[in-house]
């Protein structure tokens, strides 16, 4: 349980004025760091708490929530504090009611989406690096975008696996993958679109009858790459996907490319919650470089 005086006290000092009188309460959506809702001003807002060392991690999913925002796409929550104490960390935001997704919502997402990827930057990577889940994922600018994805991508979360104890096979296939992953990009250079990074069904939702999506993992990449993600554990329409090609079409042979995509999450969900994922991981590296053949 967070130390709320401390927190609040530290809250006024960046003006949000917390009220003493309703006690924070627990909500849902806090599965690294724990979420609560509490009154400010007499209004609810959602807020994040986690150790000290969470501070830089609140910190990067704020940036790429304003980022997000100013590409004027999708909506997402308004960040209101981000603040840290000597025993933790909060990151407080606009609290949104959500509602059911319609055809309609579904659509509009696609739409936006195709929007917010219309964001483009010169090249690859983000200003500053920040998480996937809480593994750290890194951002360093590059103009290459298969040695980035190669090395910042996956290079990184085979590096963990192999520190997790997950070698032989996974890293004799993830090394040839590697060594031969640009005969996936040979008639392909994708455009460095602003993307959501972590965009699976549990980071969207429905507020006010618009689409919203949240907890970010913010870099600039290929657009494909957010387009695979949400294929990854489902929850998004064909009307979502029909909207988003009518307004912004995919490249031919998008498809060879989202196996790809996928494995970048889940080499992180093996790193992350163990080996119920590696037997996930080896099928989609025998895939990936049976077609390097």
């Amino acid at each position: 349980m967070p130390h709320w005086q401390s927190l609040f006290s530290t809250l006024r000092e960046h003006d949000i004025n917390v009220s003493d009188h309703d006690m924070p309460r627990p909500v849902g959506g806090g599965d690294i760091n724990s979420a609560w809702q509490v009154r400010v001003d007499e209004h609810p807002v959602f807020l994040k708490t986690g150790a000290a060392d969470a501070c830089d991690m609140f910190q990067a999913e704020a940036d790429g929530l304003r980022e997000l925002a100013n590409s004027g796409a999708i909506r997402v929550p308004k960040v209101l504090g981000c603040v840290c104490s000597d025993n933790e960390s909060l990151l407080a935001l606009e609290w949104l009611d959500f509602e059911l997704t319609t055809d309609a919502t579904e659509r509009t997402l696609g739409q936006q989406l195709a929007k917010q990827h219309r964001s483009c930057s010169d090249r690859f990577g983000w200003y500053r690096d920040n998480t996937i889940g809480s593994t750290p994922q890194h951002n360093a600018w590059s103009d290459d975008w298969v040695q980035f994805f190669a090395e910042q991508r996956l290079g990184v979360q085979l590096d963990l696996a192999a520190q997790n104890g997950f070698v032989g096979d996974l890293q004799t296939l993830g090394k040839t993958l590697k060594e031969n992953i640009g005969c996936f990009f040979r008639d392909y250079w994708p455009e460095a679109s602003l993307l959501h990074g972590d965009l699976w069904s549990g980071n969207r939702a429905v507020a006010d009858s618009a689409p919203v999506v949240f907890d970010p993992a913010v870099y600039y990449g290929d657009r494909e790459s957010d387009i695979a993600m949400t294929k990854l554990f489902g929850g998004f329409s064909d009307d979502f996907y029909a909207a988003y090609v009518e307004t912004w079409p995919l490249a031919v042979g998008h498809e060879s490319r989202v196996s790809l995509y996928q494995l970048y999450h889940i080499l992180n969900h093996l790193n992350l919650f163990g080996s119920s994922y590696q037997g996930r991981a080896l099928r989609l590296l025998r895939e990936l470089t049976e077609g390097q053949q």
